[in-house]
């Protein structure tokens, strides 16, 4: 099947939607991880935890807004697996972070 006979139908707002929710999501844990810092004092590790954290955010959404804008054409490409595997390596590093917090 080629590009000009596929139909997408709601394809692409499903997959835009998906990628608005999971970088709400990203920005809800973020945010969480900055005030557990600064609920029990602000240490050096907590500081550089929450550096990371939102280094990590940084990655996440500009891989989110390039997915989110190629969605836009006609005939979407798929996602590069470098952009993949930035989304993936980003929200294991937040996840990572969050627990190094809470020890």
């Amino acid at each position: 099947m080629t590009a000009a006979e596929r139909d997408p139908g709601l394809q692409p707002e499903r997959t835009r939607l998906a990628w608005r929710r999971t970088t709400l999501s990203c920005t809800v844990v973020a945010l969480l991880a900055v005030r557990q810092a600064l609920h029990g004092g602000a240490d050096a590790a907590g500081v550089i935890a929450v550096a990371l954290s939102l280094l990590a955010w940084l990655g996440f959404l500009r891989v989110a807004q390039r997915r989110v804008a190629g969605l836009g054409s006609t005939a979407p490409a798929a996602l590069p697996p470098r952009d993949a595997l930035t989304a993936a390596a980003c929200t294991v590093a937040i996840a990572a972070f969050a627990a190094a917090m809470l020890f």
